[in-house]
């Protein structure tokens, strides 16, 4: 039996018994003639809810059924199906959250939270980015067709605020509501005014003991005073910075990522980063627009699985740019992208871990980030483990800013 006539099986067993109608047993004295009759026509035992096959499954069986939906749909867009099991009961819901394994481990992302997630240890996740220069937005999506990057699945949207001091970018799960203000907001990237330093902030903490930095309940969306429908707060995750360059006469960009809440020793072959296994309640209010399921938690308790985050500078994880080399053939600086750049340009890079992690030197030749053009407004993103689309989506987003002393 294939998953649509499943649904379709379900549909239309559930839709009979809603149709039957239920209503209130009233003393005989207050009902009318017509009345008891409609009400002993109609009235369906509480129990009737259990005529449906779908009851009686054994859970074992229910549970070889969804792991054979979960194997059989691997890739998108097919893969939504198992995003429809999920969210077709509670009992369902928390079998798919046990049988859907997080990026890490399959290399896919399925449900929302998986953005959070550290990528693969294996292959770079293959993404890419579209800009939009009219509204000053910018959408990340999954790469379904390696050889173009018309079409993909949509995973976040950021928006760039221009502010006297610095510049934010409100990144979203819903592209058409990115403001903080959104139920949907996880995260921003703030930079200086000259746009050499970036912080990264994620709505809610990245790990047990992650420290918040103030906000004010109110926020300025589009000129107006919005309060937020969901508390947000500011937990400060990474730090990027680029060197100092005027005019360029030092070479290519230099950036440096501090991970905060990555340790060091995560890019090791037994290293553990933090990973979220759930939204916050309130945090992601509803996501009825998205292709994706979301799971609610009642409880702040077991949302995460790794050490607390590190406060010594030295634990946590470096990363730096790859040195492009000089091709005197071609009278540019150059980078092995492997087929996934093909536009020359100053956003175009690769991060590695740095010699500051204490990795040797074998790691250090193993990219961890990839950014880079491919047409007028669509840059690729390749990354994996140890850091989420969520974070690399954020760097790559430091690498659109206007840099007064950098170029």
């Amino acid at each position: 039996m294939s998953f649509r006539s499943i649904l379709q099986d379900m549909r239309g067993e559930f839709g009979s018994i809603s149709r039957k109608g239920f209503e209130m047993r009233l003393p005989n004295g207050l009902r009318s003639r017509s009345q008891r009759v409609v009400q002993d026509s109609c009235f369906v035992p509480i129990d009737a809810l259990k005529q449906s096959c779908w009851a009686y499954m054994p859970p074992e069986l229910l549970r070889d059924v969804l792991v054979r939906i979960e194997e059989s749909e691997s890739t998108w867009p097919p893969r939504k199906n198992v995003v429809a099991c999920a969210g077709v009961c509670r009992s369902w819901r928390d079998i798919m959250k046990e049988i859907v394994k997080t990026p890490e481990i399959s290399g896919q992302l399925t449900f929302p939270i998986s953005l959070k997630q550290p990528g693969p240890r294996g292959p770079l996740i293959q993404c890419f980015i579209k800009r939009n220069r009219s509204n000053q937005t910018y959408h990340l999506y999954l790469s379904l067709n390696q050889a173009s990057n018309d079409d993909g699945k949509f995973l976040l949207a950021a928006r760039r605020c221009r502010r006297p001091t610095c510049t934010d970018y409100i990144i979203s799960l819903n592209a058409e509501d990115v403001s903080k203000g959104s139920s949907t907001y996880i995260g921003k990237l703030r930079s200086n005014f000259l746009g050499t330093k970036f912080t990264i902030y994620d709505a809610q903490p990245p790990s047990t003991g992650a420290r918040v930095t103030k906000f004010r309940s109110t926020k300025l969306v589009g000129m107006k005073q919005v309060s937020p429908r969901v508390p947000a707060g500011n937990f400060p995750v990474a730090h990027i910075s680029y060197e100092l360059n005027v005019l360029g006469s030092r070479g290519p960009r230099r950036m440096h990522c501090a991970m905060d809440a990555i340790p060091a020793s995560a890019i090791e072959p037994d290293g553990v980063a933090p990973t979220q296994t759930e939204f916050l309640p309130g945090v992601s209010d509803s996501f009825p627009s998205l292709p994706f399921f979301r799971s609610k938690s009642s409880s702040r308790t077991d949302i995460f699985h790794a050490r607390p985050m590190s406060t010594d500078k030295d634990d946590m994880l470096a990363l730096k740019n790859k040195a492009p080399r000089w091709h005197e053939q071609l009278q540019c600086w150059c980078l092995n992208f492997n087929g996934r750049v093909t536009v020359a340009s100053v956003k175009n890079f690769q991060l590695v871990a740095s010699v500051d992690s204490g990795v040797g030197g074998q790691e250090q030749d193993d990219v961890i980030l990839q950014f880079g053009k491919v047409g007028k407004d669509v840059f690729t993103m390749d990354y994996k483990y140890p850091i989420s689309a969520f974070q690399a989506f954020a760097i790559c987003l430091s690498s659109f800013d206007t840099k007064i002393a950098c170029e």
